[in-house]
């Protein structure tokens, strides 16, 4: 006689019951005896695991694509944005710029020429406890001349007092020897910067009431026309006793100098009038 349904179930979950109970004996206390029927398990499931899991793959690439398409459009937008402040910003640039020149034009105010450079290597370093001066590889054949500044990309090193044609000698303004007009912004007073053999300098003739504070620049003053106005020197860094100045050169690092020209000034004419 056939058995009801509901034993036949019965039957054969029991069955795999014991199946599984007998299976996870086995495995616990012979691991290795079912370590080849793991790896054929896992060899015969790896095709429907990799159909399974294509699907999956491609719908995270797709989200991944999705999310890196968001963040580009993001920063499209954010650029355009940017084009458009800086299209703005450009636009009242050259609005002021007409403005000044009309201004100018108004107050018939006359601009300082604009300066040019000549680039030259420096040669040797010369500095020593007595003399602090360079020798650089421009000379008169570049159009360099005794007298002119000389300058790194932070500020003055000092001015040329002999030119060979194709050499010149840099008298560096830490030399002791070396006087520069100069002018402390802030306060406007006029002074001399004095080079003290040292890697600082000090504010001379600066008059008894003057004040100054600490942190502020010192700039050419233009005065003697040696130097050209505001080319920066160096900062105030005391003010106890000696008003000391830091210069804004690093003299210890120095590879190239630019050599200020003079610009010509058309009223005068060599051979008297």
């Amino acid at each position: 006689m056939a058995l009801p349904p509901l034993f036949s179930a019965v039957g054969a979950t029991g069955l795999l019951v014991i199946m599984s109970v007998g299976l996870l004996a086995v495995s616990t206390f012979h691991p290795q005896a079912l370590s080849g029927l793991r790896m054929n398990a896992a060899d015969a499931a790896a095709p429907v695991l990799n159909v399974v899991s294509a699907p999956l793959q491609k719908a995270a690439i797709f989200v991944r694509d999705v999310t890196g398409l968001a963040a580009l459009q993001a920063e499209n937008a954010r650029l355009l944005e940017e084009n458009t402040k800086l299209r703005e910003w450009y636009q009242t640039a050259l609005l002021l710029e007409a403005e000044n020149k009309s201004l100018r034009e108004l107050m018939n105010v006359k601009l300082d020429t604009p300066h040019t450079y000549i680039t030259a290597r420096i040669l040797s370093d010369s500095t020593n406890t007595f003399a602090k001066s360079l020798l650089v590889s421009a000379g008169s054949a570049d159009g360099v001349q005794k007298g002119q500044a000389v300058i790194a990309a932070d500020g003055l090193i000092g001015r040329v007092v002999e030119a060979g044609e194709h050499s010149a000698r840099v008298l560096l303004i830490t030399d002791m020897n070396s006087r520069v007009p100069v002018l402390v912004e802030g306060s406007r007073q006029h002074a001399i910067f004095a080079g003290q053999n040292d890697k600082k300098g000090t504010l001379v003739h600066l008059p008894p009431e003057s004040k100054v504070s600490r942190g502020a620049r010192v700039v050419t003053s233009g005065v003697g026309g040696v130097f050209p106005v505001g080319l920066p020197v160096g900062v105030i860094s005391d003010t106890e006793g000696e008003i000391v100045i830091e210069p804004f050169a690093n003299f210890n690092r120095l590879m190239h100098v630019r050599i200020v020209n003079k610009p010509e000034d058309p009223n005068l004419r060599p051979g008297g009038f």
